[in-house]
């Protein structure tokens, strides 16, 4: 099973409570900036936004 270098892991963080909540995969070659999803946060029981860290 050949691993693909094109997809890369990212971890995304909350936007109010900034704790990492998600790791997700996004591609190198489309995607070259951070990305951000509303995603639900455990803690603050809503859906904010959440963004890429590094």
């Amino acid at each position: 099973m050949a691993k693909n270098d094109k997809r890369v892991k990212v971890t995304l963080a909350c936007e109010t409570c900034k704790r990492r909540n998600y790791i997700t995969t996004k591609s190198k070659i489309n995607d070259r900036e951070r990305i951000t999803m509303r995603k639900y946060c455990q803690w603050d029981k809503t859906h904010t936004l959440h963004r890429e860290t590094r």
